[in-house]
């Protein structure tokens, strides 16, 4: 069995896991995999920033996919309204922190459900969990 590929995919799912409304702990992942040094450390970043980003894309799709069925009106939530307020007061930069444990998920979700520009949301959110992960390799190598 090859052990690399095994510990990228591992990581890939992880990410993309951890980004989603499901709870994960891709940043541990990563920095194992890190601190072991058999899989370049480059590769490692993208592998986690692309699994983080699409796991965060999925969510900003539930959130548009909720905005058809659920109109903002009748959301009682209020959590999911902070989310919403927050957004429409900062726009998509706030997505540069949907990395944050907690609100990060909320942020994609209301982004989503406003129908943010996906382009625009894309770039914001990838280049956020770029950061983050950017970090965390550098502290591990």
């Amino acid at each position: 069995m090859d052990f690399a590929a095994l510990g990228v995919w591992g990581l890939f799912l992880s990410a993309f896991i951890s980004s989603t409304l499901a709870p994960g702990g891709s940043e541990v992942v990563l920095a194992y995999l890190v601190n072991q040094a058999e899989i370049p450390s480059g590769l490692l970043l993208s592998i986690a920033t692309v699994g983080n980003t699409l796991g965060a894309l999925t969510t900003w799709l539930l959130g548009l996919w909720a905005a058809r069925r659920y109109p903002l009106e009748n959301l009682h939530d209020g959590k999911k309204r902070k989310a919403v307020q927050a957004v429409r007061r900062f726009g998509v930069p706030i997505l540069l922190l949907s990395w944050l444990p907690i609100v990060g998920d909320g942020f994609c979700f209301a982004a989503g459900w406003l129908r943010m520009p996906f382009l625009a949301s894309l770039l914001a959110i990838a280049l956020g969990k770029l950061g983050r992960y950017a970090a965390i390799v550098y502290l591990f190598s």
